[in-house]
């Protein structure tokens, strides 16, 4: 006769608080066969049992951070679950939604709980029963929550009426995004709907600063939000960086047999980094991330032909976000089920907690995106107890006489070193900050209006501003937003004062798009003397003198037509265009570039580098030395003067607009400024802005032509779009700085 271990932990030993679980939740964990509760289950479930305030759980990818905010939550919820929804679950992606039903559903299946999905896939013959007897938990993304605002407005506080807790998961991937404001404004609304506050949960694997993250749990009382860190679950690192020679088309070796006819015109280094994926992944159940959709295809296809040539079944797949969903699903399925070998080749779609199972290994083709991104991603691997392994593949061009500095300086190999030396250290970036968001303070105020059939300017000012997550706002700010929104027609007002929808603002809200704050980034075409030479997502700054690198050569942009999407360019002067991937506005942390400085200034190797790798980075320190860049910051190359701050892309792009003011033409490339002209010249107007003191951000944005980077940033008033730009992507203290440590 079996019998159950003691009720105070599933393995009989000392537990604070097992005990405090429902029994029926209790009697969960033993069937789940567990020994004992993970480190960050152990730790959640006191502050959130109590059900009074609000709470982050922070561990590593896989270490029952679901669990450990429902085994609290169901047990408050198992005695009586009806009436009104008892607590809402918001996730970043239907996918992983759909994973989560699956997890709570076994959970509460026997606790008489009901779990309900509500997003874009889900039946409305579901939707109808769940408004119709509302009860248990919902899964929702903040998409279709905002569809809720809208659509079922007036029923909302009997929807919620007995509201306990709203659980947001990945919580790292909403802070200091559109989406997230857009979070933050869902959650606060729900709350005047309420007229009271409601419980948090935050979840998350990455969260570079704590009270950062509590701050935007919880606007303007992040201090009393309740921080559950558990390093548990971080066991052994197995690493290596594998670097490769990007030779030029003229000096592609051919393999034996073949001819210029039959290759396939793919260069012989991404050969050379399929072959070793197909190597080492194959009969194994793998990640790779290839930064790119086009990587991800082209990786794809090439370990896919690989498969054929071998004679093999395939085991390499595509995933990300332009594939339909049927064929991402059957991806995930089939990489989750383990019943044959499968490698996903994918971009940020899988950063994400979708639940794929455990994997052997990460592979990395490029620079990671940021030490936050590269930890997220490792984290799917070395589950159950296993290392975790990551691969970095990172090519760097053939150096010829003619080979630009950045190459020579091979600052991709770089910067991927000084990511993963900080990541070694438990460093990510902090979530960004202090930006307005007035992109999504415009849906919010249409969502408002919509939900309401209408609303004073007090009213609307104090619910998402004075007391709201758009708390920068002055109310002289907000009167001047109105102003603006109204010229454009978004808004109407009534003879009483009634805020309205517009006719605009009417066409804007009945789109099934509105209820997202974000968009993707746009493509914008290329023209060059009237002719097209394609298109490509810009988000990145642009002013007229900058330069652009697009099929292989360099352009120097000679107009931005926002309106039409539309950069005019002309041929920039000869030379060989570096090897440069766009992080995007903002993407690098001074950290990154402070590191990097250090591995170059260093001499030890890392023993994670393989020895191509070691002779890509003694090329670099030899061009570091050469170049006397442990001294000087300034230095002449040809017709170029090179500037190197040594600081993250805020900083750097900072000083680009500022030397543009000056007059001068300015290349960014990572972290060097490239300027046209003499070097006295460019020393001249850096002392000028040390001079002067920090600039003015918003004077500095005159230059750029493209800030309407966000979603709904074309109907913002021009001033209030720079003062917006300047908070997001300027640093005037750190580019002032900046500039004295370049002059020294």
């Amino acid at each position: 006769m079996s019998s159950h271990p003691s009720s105070s932990d599933p393995s009989g030993s000392a537990s604070g608080s097992f005990h405090r679980l429902h029994p029926k939740v209790q009697r969960w964990v033993w069937t789940q066969g567990w020994k004992e509760l993970r480190g960050i289950q152990e730790v959640a479930i006191a502050p959130i049992i109590e059900g009074t305030q609000d709470v982050i759980l922070s561990a590593s990818t896989a270490s029952g951070k679901t669990e450990a905010a429902f085994l609290p939550i169901c047990s408050r919820l198992a005695e009586d679950s009806g009436g009104s929804v008892r607590a809402i679950y918001i996730g970043p992606l239907k996918a992983l939604i759909n994973d989560q039903f699956e997890r709570l559903d076994g959970l509460c299946d026997g606790l008489g709980i009901a779990v309900h999905r509500w997003h874009g896939d889900v039946s409305q013959g579901h939707k109808a029963r769940l408004l119709k007897s509302p009860a248990g938990i919902l899964l929702i993304t903040p998409e279709s929550l905002e569809a809720l605002f809208i659509r079922q407005g007036s029923a909302l506080a009997s929807l919620f009426s007995s509201l306990e807790h709203i659980v947001i998961d990945e919580l790292h991937a909403f802070i200091g995004t559109e989406r997230g404001c857009q979070l933050q404004s869902l959650l606060h609304r729900v709350e005047l709907t309420l007229r009271r506050n409601v419980p948090r949960v935050g979840l998350s694997a990455t969260l570079g600063d704590m009270t950062l993250a509590a701050e935007f749990l919880r606007p303007g009382a992040g201090e009393k939000v309740r921080l559950c860190n558990s390093d548990s679950g971080g066991g052994e690192l197995l690493l290596q960086l594998r670097g490769y020679r990007k030779r030029t088309p003229d000096a592609r070796r051919l393999a034996p047999g073949e001819d210029e006819e039959s290759s396939d015109g793919l260069p012989e280094d991404e050969h050379d980094v399929g072959a070793h994926l197909f190597k080492t992944l194959r009969g194994t159940h793998n990640l790779v991330f290839a930064n790119s959709r086009a990587n991800v295809e082209l990786y794809a296809d090439l370990l896919r032909r690989m498969c054929e040539q071998a004679q093999l079944p395939n085991e390499f797949f595509p995933h990300h976000g332009n594939l339909s969903k049927e064929l991402r699903e059957e991806a995930e399925a089939a990489l989750k089920a383990r019943q044959r070998p499968v490698n996903l080749v994918c971009t940020t779609t899988l950063e994400m907690g979708i639940d794929v199972g455990a994997v052997q290994s990460i592979a990395q083709v490029g620079v990671p995106p940021s030490v936050a991104s590269l930890r997220q991603r490792l984290g799917r691997s070395g589950r159950k107890g296993g290392p975790a392994v990551l691969r970095l593949y990172l090519q760097e061009a053939e150096l010829t006489k003619t080979s630009p500095l950045p190459d020579q300086l091979r600052m991709r190999l770089v910067q991927s070193v000084a990511m993963l030396e900080l990541l070694l250290t438990n460093w990510f970036e902090p979530p960004a900050s202090g930006a307005f968001h007035f992109s999504t303070l415009v849906q919010q105020l249409l969502s408002l209006i919509a939900q309401h059939g209408g609303v004073k300017a007090g009213e609307a000012f104090s619910a998402l501003c004075q007391a709201g997550p758009f708390a920068r706002v002055s109310r002289e700010d907000f009167v001047h937003f109105l102003r603006g929104l109204g010229q454009r027609e978004l808004l109407s007002q009534s003879s009483d004062g009634t805020l309205l929808l517009g006719r605009v603002g009417e066409r804007i809200v009945n789109q099934y798009s509105f209820y997202a704050a974000f968009a993707s980034v746009e493509e914008f075409r290329l023209v060059a003397s009237g002719r097209t030479l394609g298109t490509m997502p810009i988000d990145q700054p642009l002013f007229v003198g900058t330069y652009l690198i697009f099929g292989g050569r360099r352009w120097r942009v000679l107009a931005v037509q926002g309106d039409e999407k539309v950069v005019e360019l002309e041929p920039a002067p000869a030379g060989r265009v570096p090897m440069f991937e766009s992080t995007g506005v903002g993407g690098v942390h001074d950290r990154v570039r402070e590191q990097m400085r250090a591995v170059y200034a260093g001499d030890g190797i890392p023993r994670y580098l393989d020895a191509r790798a070691q002779e890509l980075l003694a090329e670099a320190r030899a061009t570091f030395q050469r170049w006397g860049l442990s001294e000087r910051s300034i230095i002449t190359s040809g017709r170029e003067v090179h500037v190197f701050p040594w600081a993250g892309d805020a900083v750097v792009h900072t000083l680009a607009l500022s030397l543009q003011a000056s007059g001068l033409s300015v290349e960014t490339l990572g972290a060097v400024l490239s300027v046209e002209g003499m070097q006295s010249d460019v020393e001249g107007a850096l002392r000028g802005l040390v001079a002067e003191g920090p600039p003015r951000a918003e004077a500095l944005t005159t230059h750029v032509a493209n800030m309407a980077l966000e979603k709904h940033d074309g109907f913002v008033p021009e001033d209030l779009l720079a003062r917006d730009y300047a908070a997001r992507y300027l640093d005037v203290q750190g580019a002032w700085r900046a500039a004295q440590r370049v002059l020294q």
